[in-house]
């Protein structure tokens, strides 16, 4: 179950005055197109791929911006885009509490049931006696491990959580390596390592394909550098007030778009692994999942009005 906001009172406010009529604010904007903040990362890709194929479907015009988390959160305080399904926190905390202080934003909840951040190993270096970020940086271990820990791009959440800790030493990292790469690159880095059953540790995360295609495994993370609770992590999905208030249907419907890691997973292993289309992608899982998409749509309309789910019913050929 999603956790309430403070947002969730207002939205409910707003979705009353957007059940009116054709003419009232729910549809005021409909011919206006819903802009997406989308990084390149595939879960968003496909999961932003679904979202617009729904809104196109009920009669809504979209476009997606190809932007960096940075620009994306100064992008949405500006209006200059609506929506972004991949507020991670607390790898985004810094960027989202700004952007959230200046009251610009609403928060409609976490959109990825069981995501996590954390230290990635080897299934055989954990089995080796390797389970804590306490026992990376023994002197036999932090040898086998080059004293290098792999993360993605610098600047994102992720690598500045993890260069936040080094400098703190959390785990006696202080003097470790970080290499910061692409996401390709890194993961590229542990798929060598593992064919050659060598020791590597990594930023890793789920939802996303490794965790289907590598045999990995999690380090438990006692000092919370990841973030509590063993490095759990919600993916909010964020809007504009302006937007928001103009576009109670839309927001409804993006409120209520909600998956596990593991739905996600498979969506990123089609996209970012079999690099099949993402709109191509996104469509077959909602025929795989037609009672979720139909939950999707629970309440929400056409931008004409009528109900939405027999238009997306039968648009995707789904049976629920």
């Amino acid at each position: 179950m999603k956790p309430t906001h403070p947002s969730a009172h207002w939205l409910s406010a707003v979705l009353m005055a957007g059940t009116l009529g054709a003419s009232s604010l729910a549809f005021a904007q409909a011919d206006d197109p819903v802009t997406f903040a989308v990084p390149p990362w595939p879960g968003v890709t496909v999961k932003t791929a679904l979202a617009t194929q729904l809104l196109d479907t009920l009669g809504y015009s979209t476009q997606q911006e190809q932007l960096g988390t940075t620009i994306t959160y100064q992008a949405l305080n500006q209006n200059e885009v609506d929506a972004f399904l991949a507020g991670w926190l607390p790898a985004q905390q810094s960027m989202y509490d700004a952007a959230m202080n200046k009251q610009t934003l609403v928060d409609l909840g976490n959109n990825v049931d069981g995501a996590r951040i954390g230290f990635a190993v080897p299934t055989y270096v954990y089995e080796a006696g390797v389970t804590s970020a306490e026992d990376l940086n023994t002197p036999e271990n932090a040898e086998r491990f080059g004293r290098t820990v792999y993360s993605i791009e610098a600047g994102t959440g992720m690598s500045d959580q993890l260069n936040a800790g080094a400098d703190k030493n959390l785990y006696g990292l202080g003097d470790w390596k970080l290499s910061e790469t692409s996401t390709p690159g890194m993961l590229g880095a542990a798929k060598a390592a593992m064919n050659e059953h060598q020791w590597i540790v990594f930023a890793g995360w789920t939802p996303h394909w490794m965790n289907i295609e590598y045999d990995i495994a999690y380090l438990d993370d006692p000092k919370d550098l990841w973030g509590p609770d063993g490095g759990r992590s919600d993916v909010r999905t964020l809007v504009t007030k302006a937007f928001a208030d103009a576009n109670p249907n839309v927001t409804r419907l993006l409120d209520q778009l909600t998956f596990t890691a593991d739905d996600q997973s498979a969506m990123i292993r089609g996209y970012g692994y079999e690099e099949k289309p993402a709109d191509k992608v996104a469509v077959a899982w909602m025929q795989a999942h037609p009672a979720k998409v139909k939950g999707f749509l629970e309440g929400v309309t056409t931008a004409a009005g009528q109900p939405a789910w027999p238009a997306v019913k039968a648009a995707f050929d789904l049976d629920a």
